[in-house]
């Protein structure tokens, strides 16, 4: 497996939302399960997924709804810690799922704290 250099932490090529924090030069590795859900359409059930990268503004994730640019989706932590809407501003398909980042549609102060 071929890796690659991203942000200073070393980064799957294979990983879909991996490639796509490649674009996010602020973007550090994290593992926060969620629960994704688009606002303003009918749309699926809400999809658990897990934020794989974070940036003070943007998060990272996989998932399989059909999701566009521009969309609006929630994002909720299982223990209501985060709850927020975001935006969608790039999403990359493959093989069946969409590497999304979303940008948080209000400022979150300290949401992601770097040590």
């Amino acid at each position: 497996m071929t890796q690659k250099r991203a942000t200073g932490w070393q980064v799957s090529e294979q990983s879909a939302v991996g490639r796509l924090a490649r674009f996010f030069p602020e973007a550090s590795p994290v593992r926060i399960p969620v629960t994704v859900s688009i606002q303003g359409r009918e749309t699926p059930e809400p999809e658990a997924t897990v934020i794989e990268f974070g940036t003070p503004r943007d998060v990272l994730f996989a998932c399989r709804m059909p999701l566009e640019f521009a969309d609006k989706v929630r994002l909720q932590t299982p223990d209501g810690s985060l709850a927020t809407d975001a935006w969608v501003v790039a999403v990359h398909y493959h093989e069946g799922h969409a590497a999304v980042s979303a940008r948080f549609a209000q400022e979150l102060k300290n949401w992601l704290i770097k040590s």
